[in-house]
């Protein structure tokens, strides 16, 4: 038995953003659920993103499933800005725009 109570450090830390983020690698915390949720081992985790030690893949999943109800809430966040995001995106986009973006892709291909 342990005199002492068992801490881990939480590898998971909030960017400048708001953005969720493991350890000290720009990869986020999106990226390691839903690379769970497709059936992806920590193992295979750590093989898609390298900056990741297992531990903090492991930790980041336990985290996730012991907080799942409010993690999932933050996901709906993320793909809800996600989605504003591009429809403004698209909005921005003007005609001269994609003339420019036709005529370059087309003197690429000439060339």
């Amino acid at each position: 038995m342990f005199a002492t109570p068992i801490s881990e450090p939480m590898p998971i830390r909030a960017d400048e953003h708001g953005r969720l983020r493991v350890g000290d690698t720009r990869v986020l915390l999106d990226l390691v659920i839903y690379a769970y949720w497709r059936g992806a081992t920590p193992e295979t985790i750590t093989q898609s993103y390298p900056s990741l030690s297992l531990e903090e893949v492991y930790l980041a999943l336990g985290y996730y499933l012991r907080h799942r109800a409010e993690l999932d809430a933050y996901l709906r966040e993320q793909e809800a800005e996600a989605v504003q995001a591009e429809a403004t995106h698209e909005r921005s986009i003007t005609r001269e725009m994609l003339l420019a973006r036709l005529q370059a892709k087309q003197s690429v291909s000439d060339a």
